[in-house]
């Protein structure tokens, strides 16, 4: 992005809004939605459910912001002939993606995600000592074969259980201590599950250490307290508690990784907002989104930070363009709270008036506006450059859109309607202006 024009915050602020984004992205998405599942006694296809929608939105918003920031900086496209094929990858590598649609269907199916990641685990194994095997095969026709067997191998799973996986795992193993290749093969797997082991471990302790945590505040009583506060202002005004949720779920995040962010403010926070008459699923994912946002938000910023390196600037920059990017992650959970449709959950007073199918339609086409105001007004540019006052008609437009109080919508839609109206009516006129 930096080589293409883009500036260096903004090529950063772009790359861990994205990075972040993939914990909300239906369907395997992050460890909370899988912790999520086992806390509700729900299954995992539910959460993803709840997920699909907000995401979409979340990556659109960020594709959005990098189309404007495109057009104020005056860059183009790349040439069709320099554009990757996705279709080549495909035809060449399609077999990579065989563990993964093991995965996604267990999971889809009902089967536990301990149990749906082990057998994926289990199916990549074969795939890279199969790899490894059939790269010594003296012909093609061989290697048809040979994958062909394999696979019938790997579906065996389903009738014969997993013992006929590792049987086959084995012979694998054996047949690649004397193929060409076969050991630096061994070696890599070798590494790559010691790396998972490494990986896994701060997971293990963090949930640990948090349940210490969790028993601590239910024991003392703070959790009912702090819970009894957000319902005792919620009956007045529910925004308030659920900024006073965004803020603790944000300061937690910035101490703390996502997973135990998520395990301590759903515990405090997830009964109150329920107590105040939000669906279960739609309060947890609230905490969720904004423990996942605390990493793009100042002062710490891990993300941000992160991608500091990478971009040659100052993480504290970065995290500044990341919140513009990310704006969907913060809109989102407050707009669903008050019109649950928009996770495809039942509730809220829009889908008991116009129907579940129309809310969401309705609902959906709201917050991408809203967030197609808010991007042009931070960016300043849609067909052309922004005036200082148009910014604010638009910004004022997309916080009618998100607010949820008597006629914000109809406020919302007239700013809008003048916003577009007036730039296109402006923009008209210069260039008619310049043909003249």
């Amino acid at each position: 992005m930096k080589r293409f024009g883009y500036r260096a915050a903004f090529a950063g602020g772009v790359e861990a809004t994205a990075s972040m984004g993939g914990q909300i992205m239906p369907p395997v998405m992050g460890a909370v939605a899988f912790i999520m599942a086992e806390t509700l006694g729900i299954e995992y296809r539910e959460v993803v459910q709840a997920a699909i929608i907000p995401a979409v939105l979340y990556f659109a918003s960020a594709f959005w912001m990098v189309h404007l920031e495109a057009g104020r900086a005056g860059l183009m496209g790349l040439p069709r002939s320099q554009l990757p094929s996705p279709l080549a990858a495909l035809r060449e590598r399609w077999f990579l993606i065989l563990p993964l649609a093991a995965l996604v269907y267990l999971l889809f199916s009902g089967y536990t995600p301990l149990y749906a990641g082990t057998i994926g685990f289990a199916m990549t194994a074969l795939l890279i000592l199969g790899g490894s095997v059939a790269l010594g095969l003296p012909s093609q026709a061989f290697g048809v074969i040979f994958w062909i067997l394999l696979g019938v191998a790997a579906a065996s799973f389903f009738k014969f259980g997993i013992g006929i996986v590792l049987v086959t795992a084995g012979a694998l193993i054996f047949v690649n201590l004397f193929v060409k290749g076969g050991m630096d093969t061994l070696n890599a797997c070798r590494d790559a599950l010691a790396q998972g082991a490494k990986s896994a471990l701060p997971v293990g302790i963090a949930c640990a250490i948090v349940g210490i945590i969790v028993g601590t505040m239910t024991l003392t009583g703070i959790a009912n307290t702090f819970g009894d506060y957000i319902v005792s202002v919620g009956r007045d005004s529910l925004i308030l508690s659920l900024i006073l949720t965004m803020i603790t779920c944000l300061v937690l995040g910035m101490g703390i990784p996502t997973i135990p962010n998520y395990i301590i403010t759903s515990t405090i926070a997830g009964p109150a907002l329920l107590a105040l008459g939000i669906p279960l699923l739609v309060s947890h994912m609230f905490v969720f989104y904004f423990g996942i946002m605390a990493d793009l938000t100042p002062p710490v910023a891990l993300a941000c930070f992160a991608a500091a390196p990478i971009a040659k600037e100052s993480g504290l920059k970065i995290s500044i363009e990341a919140i513009k990017v990310a704006a969907a992650g913060f809109v989102i959970p407050f707009m669903a709270v008050y019109t649950p449709a928009l996770m495809l959950q039942p509730g809220g007073a829009l889908a008991n008036e116009i129907g579940f199918y129309p809310a969401v339609v309705y609902i959906v086409f709201k917050t991408a506006l809203a967030i197609s105001l808010w991007g042009a007004a931070v960016v300043g540019f849609l067909k052309t450059h922004i005036a200082w006052w148009e910014r604010l008609l638009a910004t004022a437009a997309a916080f009618a859109l998100v607010a949820a109080v008597p006629i914000s919508d109809q406020l919302g839609f007239a700013l809008a309607v003048t916003f577009f109206g007036q730039h296109w009516y402006r923009t008209r006129i210069a260039v008619g202006t310049v043909d003249r």
